[in-house]
């Protein structure tokens, strides 16, 4: 199993925990929590060269 893909299963178990929270500081901690590591395994996708880098675009002065 990739890492990313474990990145994900914590993410899915937090937004499960966030479903079942008592109270709206619980499921507000728990749904930051799974966007935390939807990330992290966003970015070890592209450390692992499976996603391309975000393409930037570097304008240019022209001469007037």
């Amino acid at each position: 199993m990739k890492q990313s893909d474990i990145f994900r299963d914590n993410a899915d178990n937090c937004l499960q925990l966030a479903e079942r929270a008592e109270g709206k500081p619980a499921y507000k901690r728990y749904s930051r929590m799974a966007d935390a590591w939807t990330a992290l395994a966003t970015e070890q996708d592209w450390l692992d060269g499976e996603i391309p880098p975000v393409k930037v675009r570097v304008l240019q002065m022209q001469d007037t």
